[in-house]
């Protein structure tokens, strides 16, 4: 069964831990990225998120998380799904959205990646 917690890398260099899941199914962490549209300096960032529970059947659960960019007026939402081959290797297979802060609604077009 896949397992969640730990650190976890992908392949741009970005790095994300997470917690063990509560009685409930969720979890926190942090997310250190490796790409980012700023000039700032990157900084590592809160995430808040939950597994689906995983039925008999099901062992590759999915997920989904937020985080909350300390370095940039934005939000990224991740949902995802965690696979574990035969050998019992674990990847998680995500896709993302990130909204941008924009000074006004007229601006809302060009917020979200």
């Amino acid at each position: 069964q896949c397992d969640l917690q730990g650190l976890w890398r992908n392949e741009l260099g970005s790095n994300m831990t997470l917690s063990a899941l509560d009685a409930s199914g969720t979890f926190s962490g942090s997310y250190h990225t490796a790409v980012a549209a700023t000039n700032k300096q990157i900084l590592v960032s809160p995430l808040q998120g939950a597994q689906q529970h995983t039925s008999a059947k099901g062992q590759q659960p999915t997920f989904g998380f937020t985080v909350q960019w300390q370095f940039a007026d934005s939000t990224t939402a991740f949902v995802g799904q965690c696979f574990m081959d035969r050998r019992g290797k674990e990847t998680l297979e995500t896709v993302w959205l990130l909204r941008e802060e924009v000074p006004s609604r007229r601006d809302s077009w060009k917020a979200t990646r």
